[in-house]
């Protein structure tokens, strides 16, 4: 008998790649986690779609709509408690939540970020990472706090940068590596296998 599936909502704003990812390894009888709803902020996000086509109810909540980042993420908070949501998952999610919001869902939300934090915050990360000249990037799940790209690092994974790489190819690299650690990383969440002590994500064996 499958057993208690943990209710996951995940924030997009675009194609929603990391989103199929999930919407996938959901697809698995074994697998701990299931979306009940997905919503993003982009009336023409082609990650609606996927879940549509996934028979996953998604919704659109454009910021345009309110009169301030307040008033946008309460209407996002006020979707995901109507769709008994207990976790969130930002997935290319292009907007920076509130203190408030993040506060309330304090270590029930988590993103993935394109690089190997704390290295390369912010939205041109990939562009950054060739900029430097490393050798290696990669991908970091981690819980989100108010600060952006902070938080408990839960999981990474080592990209290679390769000689002649451009932005598309390597963020090609880094995409196929994300999809496999958000999925990884939701798992040990919804599996129990995590705990957040002192501003430090722990893996449990058991």
């Amino acid at each position: 008998m499958q057993g208690r599936r943990l209710k996951t909502g995940v924030l997009i704003s675009g194609s929603g790649t990391n989103l199929q990812a999930l919407i996938d390894a959901c697809t698995t009888p074994d697998y701990p986690a299931e979306i009940t709803l997905v919503i993003s902020n982009r009336a023409d996000a082609g990650g609606l779609d996927r879940a549509r086509q996934a028979n996953i109810p998604a919704t659109v909540i454009s910021h345009k709509d309110y009169t301030s980042r307040e008033a946008f993420d309460a209407a996002i908070d006020t979707a995901l408690r109507a769709a008994g949501v207990e976790f969130v998952c930002l997935a290319g999610f292009m907007r920076l939540l509130t203190p408030g919001f993040v506060n309330r869902w304090h270590d029930r939300l988590i993103n993935i970020h394109p690089s190997l934090l704390p290295a390369f915050k912010g939205i041109d990360a990939v562009e950054q990472a060739l900029a430097a000249g490393v050798q290696t990037t990669g991908c970091t799940v981690h819980f989100v706090r108010p600060e952006m790209d902070t938080g408990p690092t839960l999981l990474q994974v080592e990209v290679p940068v390769k000689a002649g790489d451009t932005s598309e190819t390597l963020h090609d690299r880094i995409r196929r590596a994300e999809h496999q650690c958000y999925r990884e990383a939701l798992r040990l969440i919804a599996a129990g296998k995590v705990a957040v002590s002192e501003e430090t994500a722990t893996i449990s064996d058991n």
